[in-house]
């Protein structure tokens, strides 16, 4: 995985804690005030990751290269995976066959942009998913996440609902720091769903 020019053309799939992380996209459902890209910093633990175009599937998996040197295989850039739900998919159940474990970090806005319930699309390709519910309430929630669509904040748990059948391994995260951000207050919402919570901290990305 070579370092490319952060002005011409960011990382397809970059290294962090033994994982490879595949920036799918840019693109995003949010408008997060907190988002490194929405501060003019497009560099994540020294990685590039503003791109160009959105790269293809036969790119993706030439930049990933051998699955087995790493314990997990992410989806997650400076954008929402799932708004490029096709090429994930293709990529994912290429990766499988190689025996990759595959994690998806999410907003959990999949079902809301698709129009439809993609879960049961992720079920066999998508080992685990990580959630971003980032606030305890709906207000807080549009505070720091920006959304551009009404009736965003309900449809995580929508889609919450509809991921417990299909994927095992569910983990539910917030950010600590953030204004108004009650931590445990959001553990309590993972605790309800029976799914694992994980404390994510401010301006620390990767």
């Amino acid at each position: 995985m070579e370092a490319h020019d952060e002005h011409i053309d960011g990382e397809i799939a970059y290294q962090l804690h033994g994982n490879c992380y595949i920036n799918l996209t840019n693109h995003c459902t949010l408008r997060c005030a907190f988002c490194p890209k929405f501060n003019k910093q497009w560099q994540v633990q020294g990685y590039p990751l503003r791109l160009k175009k959105d790269p293809t599937i036969d790119q993706i998996l030439e930049a990933v290269g051998d699955v087995s040197q790493y314990k997990e295989i992410v989806f997650c850039g400076l954008g929402e995976p799932t708004l490029k739900l096709g090429v994930l998919l293709r990529v994912a159940s290429a990766l499988k066959k190689q025996g990759a474990y595959i994690r998806l970090n999410t907003d959990g806005l999949g079902n809301l942009v698709q129009g439809m319930d993609i879960t049961p699309k992720l079920a066999g390709k998508i080992d685990a998913l990580s959630i971003s519910v980032n606030a305890q309430n709906e207000e807080i929630y549009n505070q720091h996440c920006r959304p551009p669509q009404f009736g965003t904040y309900p449809a995580i748990f929508d889609f919450i609902e509809a991921a417990i059948p299909h994927i095992k391994d569910i983990t539910l995260t917030a950010i600590d720091g953030l204004k108004g951000v009650d931590i445990n207050a959001c553990a309590a919402i993972a605790d309800y769903y029976k799914v694992k919570f994980r404390r994510r901290e401010l301006d620390k990305v990767g």
